[in-house]
């Protein structure tokens, strides 16, 4: 198989060769634009999803806002196991040892399926409640509670998704996740059209013709995501496991049976990331709470505000997932100047990108709001929102390409209190203290300071901190 450029110039780091800085900048580029344009797919597929459902309705809208932050919360986790893997994987790579990383994969898979399979009984013997618990009215109980056991019944295909994707481009292959994400986010459309709405009728010069459609409304739009993220597991991890040049299994003898060292270092990464994932995302969950109280136009407007603003951050976290490889390899491979290098060349593209996405949210938020939802009172307060939020983009940048760099160094336990203390400490006091004053525009506000905070205390951390020196043990032999 010949060399493509990007793996021409991920082997100039794992050789110890001299990069020049237009060398560093393609490569940059190489595996972040791939990986933008996946996230920009998912979310603008999202958004398309969101518009659907706001179609049938306030209630059905905040039915599934409702429970979203706990999905995330959810997700959080399972992303936070895989990474435990992924970046030992990274650092094997890094170090020119594919049979360790090997070893790794193996033994994540093994590991995630068991994680997967508990958190999947947790989380659907609590669906029942959760709705009850998080504020929600009677009105929106009973479809929040399907959503969320429908997504929750999936779990073990996210888990896997999560684990093939990242394996993949932390050997350096951003292009095969992002053309199957995109493929997933195309098929969670046309899935959630046919099981949202009822069938349609229409003719076209003279003659009917018929769409099949189930009419499943809120439990339709479960069911096609699921459907969707059930196709993007099995070719995601059929590519890994069968095709991946540096970590294919088939045909390589190896132990799925999981070994102390692995364990041990999977849990020192994920750990603090899963924690910080479970206290930031019942940040999220103490949002809503929050919100709830203010009405059914105020959770709707929150809920699609929030799927607007992602279309702004998600090249951030394209960023950001190159960030991690191109970090995690240099630290395999022992070179500091580079990993110094790569962080300080994506956080400036991120955020130059994230702050250029401000000014076209600020500028197009009617527009996107009103994709949404036709109800006037969701459109202007969404846009409102919007228009506080878009200040912040550029630090909210920093944020997540500085924390990605610290993950891709296997440095996550200060990283994840950093985010913690921001969120319940800046965000979580100023939306209890503004909500009742300002109603959803002081929630966003708080929101806003604390991703500019968040944002100035990780580039301190970035500039003034030994984060390069705290994996060294993530890269011994397996």
């Amino acid at each position: 198989m010949s060399k493509t450029t990007t793996d021409t110039l991920l082997s100039m780091i794992r050789e110890g060769r001299r990069m020049t800085l237009r060398q560093q900048l393609l490569l940059v580029a190489q595996l972040s634009v791939p990986s933008i344009l996946a996230q920009l797919s998912s979310i603008v597929m999202q958004y398309i999803d969101a518009s659907m459902v706001g179609r049938l309705g306030a209630n059905q809208s905040a039915s599934i806002g409702l429970v979203s932050a706990s999905l995330w919360l959810i997700g959080g986790i399972c992303g936070a196991v895989s990474t435990g893997f992924t970046v030992q994987v990274a650092h094997h790579i890094g170090a020119k040892r594919d049979n360790d990383a090997r070893s790794v994969f193996r033994q994540s898979l093994t590991l995630c399926l068991i994680f997967s399979a508990v958190l999947t009984l947790v989380s659907v013997s609590i669906s029942p409640f959760l709705p009850g618990w998080l504020g929600g009215s009677s009105e929106i109980q009973a479809d929040a509670s399907r959503y969320f056991l429908i997504f929750t019944l999936a779990l073990p295909l996210l888990q896997y998704d999560f684990l093939a994707s990242g394996m993949l481009r932390s050997s350096g292959n951003m292009k095969i996740p992002s053309l199957i994400n995109v493929l997933m986010c195309v098929l969670d459309v046309i899935f959630n059209f046919l099981l949202i709405f009822p069938s349609h009728h229409f003719t076209i010069a003279g003659m009917h013709f018929t769409l099949p459609g189930a009419g499943m409304g809120v439990t339709g739009a479960a069911l096609g995501t699921v459907l969707a993220e059930l196709v993007g597991c099995l070719l995601m991890m059929n590519y890994a496991i069968r095709r991946s040049p540096t970590l294919r299994l088939k045909g390589r003898r190896g132990s799925f049976k999981p070994t102390r060292d692995c364990i041990k270092r999977a849990f020192r990464i994920s750990f603090p990331m899963g924690l910080q994932h479970v206290l930031l995302c019942s940040g999220y969950v103490a949002i809503v709470v929050i919100v709830a109280p203010l009405g059914s136009f105020a959770l709707a407007a929150n809920s699609f505000a929030i799927t607007a603003e992602s279309l702004c951050y998600m090249p951030g976290y394209g960023i950001g997932d190159a960030a991690t490889t191109l970090v995690g390899q240099s630290i395999g491979a022992r070179r500091e100047d580079l990993t110094r290098r790569f962080a300080n060349i994506t956080v400036v593209l991120g955020m130059i990108t994230m702050g250029v996405m401000g000014i076209l949210m600020y500028v197009a938020a009617p527009l996107m709001m009103g994709f949404m939802s036709p109800i006037n009172e969701i459109v202007e307060l969404g846009t409102q929102v919007l228009r506080i939020e878009a200040w912040a983009e550029p630090l909210f940048a920093a944020a997540i390409v500085c924390y990605s760099i610290f993950v891709g160094a296997g440095d996550t336990l200060k990283p994840s209190a950093m985010n913690l203390l921001s969120m319940w400490g800046v965000r979580i006091t100023l939306a209890w203290l503004l909500a009742p004053v300002m109603g959803l525009k002081g929630v966003w506000l708080a929101m806003c300071i604390e991703l500019m905070f968040r944002g100035c205390i990780f580039i301190a951390r970035l500039k003034w901190g030994n984060w390069t020196h705290l994996s060294a043990k993530t890269t011994t032999t397996q």
